[in-house]
């Protein structure tokens, strides 16, 4: 029921958590193509040099047989040396550039993902069970028929090119060597292209299926979508508790300051303002802590416990409710009545001084 209700795409986290698995997209059909035709390629462009390091090697094959009618242990030694450096200089060439093909058509797919994943031990790889669900998946299914496909086609492209050839032996036999080995090197040549372009098409469909596949593996249920979600946000009740916490946290810094306040407005108890001013390093009154209702009665008991003095203006303390934040500078529109509030606040310290 779970994978049937795959309906969504994967999400960046997803594919990112696939790749640290070491699960990537690639087409091992268009890997296989491009290192055949790169590879048939070098060898077009170097076959006359291989043939130039084979004539060579035969050459002093030969002369060194009638040089030497009996072989001894040194010349043995000699001989497969030169035989090895004639096939490193012949073959290393087109069996590096095959894989340097593979390793960049292969990075390219795969991005140059390197994971250790893929290198750990599993149990499941040498379970029965797992191996013969993967022998009758559909992928293993898709697999096998392709590869009847290929086979039965590249039958079917030698067969036709050696049936074409048959007619033109007895020509091919009454000619020197030299034309007999372009004749038939053409014919090969002619084959395997064939064999080739068909490759390509089959690589062409196998790309597409292989990133369907692909993607379909990747696909997500709500649920999982919704889950990801809450690991990467974090659950909503406990992002409630952390707001909550955040918000009591800020209050109690408010609370806090209400001791330093110089007055508070209020109105007559549903809103309360504190304000602080200190000429020599305020710009303006500063607003260090504002509430309503319940928060409004708290501020003016902690007001009242600390001796801060308490104005009442009804209309400025809802003003300045509604319009300045907390920690922040009173506007300009409201200097005159809180100067006027202030002034008050001043005249009562000196009475209370001269009391």
């Amino acid at each position: 029921m779970a994978e049937t209700n795959r309906t969504e795409k994967a999400t960046p986290k997803k594919r990112r958590d696939e790749r640290k698995k070491g699960n990537s997209f690639q087409s091992k059909d268009v890997i296989s193509i491009v290192v055949l035709l790169l590879g048939f390629y070098a060898i077009r462009r170097m076959g006359g040099f291989i043939a130039k390091q084979t004539e060579q090697q035969f050459v002093s094959l030969m002369s060194r047989a009638i040089r030497n009618p009996g072989l001894s242990i040194p010349l043995c030694v000699e001989i497969f040396g030169d035989m090895v450096k004639a096939y490193m200089l012949s073959a290393m060439p087109i069996v590096l550039t095959c894989m340097t093909a593979g390793v960049l058509v292969t990075g390219i797919q795969t991005r140059f993902l390197v994971s250790g994943e893929l290198i750990k031990f599993k149990g499941n790889r040498i379970s029965l069970i797992a191996g013969i669900k993967r022998m009758v998946s559909l992928r293993s299914t898709v697999q096998l028929l392709k590869s009847m496909l290929e086979i039965a086609v590249i039958i079917w492209v030698i067969t036709t090119g050696v049936r074409d050839m048959l007619p033109v032996v007895p020509d091919i036999l009454s000619v020197d060597i030299g034309t007999s080995l372009a004749f038939m090197m053409n014919r090969t040549t002619a084959m395997v292209y064939k064999i080739c372009l068909f490759f390509v098409a089959v690589a062409v469909m196998d790309f597409g299926y292989q990133r369907y596949e692909y993607e379909q593996k990747l696909m997500m249920t709500k649920q999982e979508i919704k889950d990801e979600y809450k690991q990467m946000e974090g659950d909503p009740l406990i992002r409630s508790r952390i707001r909550e916490r955040q918000r009591k946290l800020s209050l109690n810094r408010m609370i806090q300051q209400v001791p330093e306040a110089d007055v508070v407005v209020r109105n007559p108890t549903h809103y309360a303002v504190a304000l602080k001013y200190r000429a020599e390093e305020d710009a303006a009154p500063l607003v260090v802590a504002k509430g309503q209702d319940s928060l409004a009665r708290r501020i003016l008991d902690v007001a009242e416990k600390n001796g801060v003095l308490i104005a009442e203006n009804k209309p400025l303390a809802q003003s300045l409710y509604r319009n300045v934040d907390v920690n922040e500078y009173i506007p300009e529109e409201f200097f005159r009545p809180v100067a006027e509030i202030l002034a008050w606040v001043y005249r009562q310290r000196k009475e209370r001084r001269r009391a």
